[in-house]
């Protein structure tokens, strides 16, 4: 994203799908989802068909699967939800591995952990095809409002410094005998969130001021 901010999903290969045009790929990871979300839960030759399907775009993007199987931790919610789901659910009940789970639970957690997974494995199959400067264009070629477009350019170039402001917050904190992960030193933690959530705002201010002494009107040039 220039000024030395990289990104951490982007996989750098010369594949087909490294080159197809990125508002295509949005186009298409969109009628993906869509279509799995529209899915009825028990139509599980179709989930077979789509699972096949994806696994051949991914070998064709030459990504590696453990690249991949990396990044899918940010599943752990829905997998977690989808484990609860067959306790707390109504309806008729079963056995299953010695506890007795609801029946209409139990089919849910199925179909929610299966579309989560494909659309999580879509989602990032193409963030590591698709450049973040690319994505964003695509968007733009796609009309989505050009505010937004630039909220999001924003958001990826300054992640990586509030990660890094985070890290140099986390490492003074150790510095001086608090450990962020015990949960003594919690309210510390919630304290150092909010000055940095405050410094975050700050940035964002003296960043817009300085756009608006070049000549910032509300569209960002190409």
């Amino acid at each position: 994203m220039g000024a030395g901010h990289g990104h951490r999903l982007h996989f750098h290969a010369h594949s087909p799908l490294h080159r197809a045009p990125s508002h295509l790929k949005v186009v298409g990871l969109v009628g993906f989802m869509l279509v799995v979300v529209a899915t009825p839960p028990q139509a599980w030759p179709a989930y077979a068909v789509y699972a096949a399907l994806l696994l051949g775009v991914v070998a064709l993007s030459t990504v590696p699967p453990t690249y991949l199987a990396k990044r899918m931790v940010v599943e752990v919610p829905f997998v977690v939800f989808a484990l609860l789901l067959p306790f707390v659910a109504t309806g008729p009940r079963t056995e299953v591995l010695g506890l007795t789970v609801s029946e209409p639970g139990l089919a849910a957690a199925a179909a929610l952990l299966v579309k989560a997974t494909l659309g999580v494995l879509a989602a990032l199959t193409l963030a590591a095809t698709t450049e973040p400067d690319d994505l964003l264009r695509g968007l733009q070629r796609l009309r989505m409002p050009d505010l937004l477009v630039q909220i999001m350019g924003f958001m990826i170039r300054y992640l990586d410094v509030v990660t890094a402001e985070l890290g140099r917050m986390t490492t003074a904190m150790r510095a001086r005998g608090c450990e962020p992960r015990s949960p003594r030193h919690w309210p510390a933690l919630a304290r150092a969130m909010g000055s940095l959530f405050i410094r975050s705002y700050e940035r964002g201010e003296r960043v817009h001021l300085a756009m608006l002494s070049r000549g910032y009107d509300g569209r960002l040039p190409r």
